[in-house]
């Protein structure tokens, strides 16, 4: 990807020219590929994607319980949640990877997609204010805080919920494989429920691979 069409993309995304082009090329940018990587970036990030959707969440739903508004956020501000954001900003082409992180898959780890997602989040903060980040989130996040109707649930703690209901043992979780260099591990988790079924799944986190599991075996019950 040529740098013009990187900083093309980029202006499309936040709407302007940045101030800053190097701090958007860092959030994009992989530790296999420099030592100016986009960790410290998604630190930041993170915190600024808390903080509104955290605001947001108190706006939309003013009658809800800090146990309602607090199973919104932490499905909203999930790992998965920002990759997705990240594929449908069309990111992958513009991630800057070092050959062995490319070759890895790095541009479909979870992991790596949600982290630069946040990472850019935190450039923005710094380029253009927290109103500019703000904005942004609440542009990419829109249908995932109003198009809810009900707090939603994990697909964990779902199942949980389903094995008591029906007097089964609680789900029972087991790390099958880990394979993988460091920076794209890849994990292959089976959770069951005895005498009523087992899914696998494979994440780039033992946890990713645990909720996709989880959602398997959801989507499979009667």
């Amino acid at each position: 990807m040529s740098n013009e069409a990187r900083q093309k993309w980029i202006e499309e995304l936040i709407g302007r020219p940045p101030h800053d082009r190097e701090l958007f090329v860092q959030a994009l940018t992989h530790g296999s590929a420099s030592p100016n990587q986009y960790e410290r970036l998604e630190f930041l990030g993170d915190r600024v994607l808390g903080l509104v959707i955290g605001e947001w969440l108190y706006e939309h739903y003013p009658d809800e319980p800090e146990g309602k508004l607090s199973n919104r956020f932490n499905q909203i501000v999930a790992g998965e949640v920002c990759a997705e954001i990240a594929r449908a900003i069309n990111i992958q082409p513009h991630m800057i990877l070092g050959k062995q992180a490319r070759d890895d898959g790095a541009t479909e780890s979870t992991n790596i997609l949600g982290d630069m997602m946040e990472a850019l989040i935190g450039a923005l903060f710094l380029d253009g204010g927290l109103g500019e980040a703000r904005d942004l989130i609440r542009r990419l996040w829109d249908g995932r805080v109003d198009g809810i109707d009900h707090a939603p649930k994990h697909p964990k703690s779902a199942l949980q919920e389903w094995a008591a209901a029906h007097k089964r043992k609680a789900p029972e979780y087991s790390l099958i494989d880990r394979s993988g260099p460091p920076h794209n591990p890849v994990f292959t988790v089976s959770v069951s429920i005895r005498n009523v079924g087992e899914e696998t799944a494979i994440g780039s986190s033992k946890q990713e691979a645990e909720t996709l599991a989880a959602r398997k075996l959801l989507d499979m019950l009667p």
